[in-house]
Parts: structure tokens; sequence; C-alpha cells
């Protein structure tokens, strides 16, 4: 699945445009490597994204292309730094 869909899907970032735009300003990083919104993320991967001075680190449980508001935080884990 693309990194700024998945973004979006599990509402760790509200619109894909966002998503896209973080991730083409560097703000994005896949498992440390700076990703373009284009990449592919799977399960078990570490996303980082930088909100202003503010970091988010997630690791990716599962996939899946239609999701539940309900549902949807069930996608990632949040990891604390």
């Amino acid at each position: 699945m693309r990194l700024d869909k998945y973004l979006k899907i599990s509402r760790i970032i509200k619109r894909r445009t966002i998503a896209n735009d973080a991730c083409d300003a560097g703000r994005v990083t896949i498992n440390g490597k700076t990703a373009k919104a284009g990449a592919n993320v799977a399960a078990g991967d570490v996303i980082e994204i930088t909100f202003g001075n503010n970091t988010q680190k997630v690791q990716v449980l599962s996939l899946s292309e239609h999701v539940r508001k309900e549902e949807a935080a069930a996608m990632y884990e949040i990891i604390d730094t």
C-alpha cells in the first residue's frame, strides 16, 4: 500500500493531500529512511512523522483498503521514543 494512502486510511494524517505534502517535504521516514508518498508500506514497518517540533513514531500492524473510523487505530501502534 502507498504511504500517503496508509497515513490517510489509518487516520494518522487527516487528508491524503496533507500526507503527500509531508512526504514531499521530507518529514516522513520508513525504517529510518526518508520516504516519498508512493513508497510501499508493509506490516512491521516503523513510520516516523515530524509535526513541527513533535515527532510521532508508529509501527504498522496491519494493512486494509477500507477501515471504519473506530477500527483505524488498530492498524498501528504508537512507539514511545
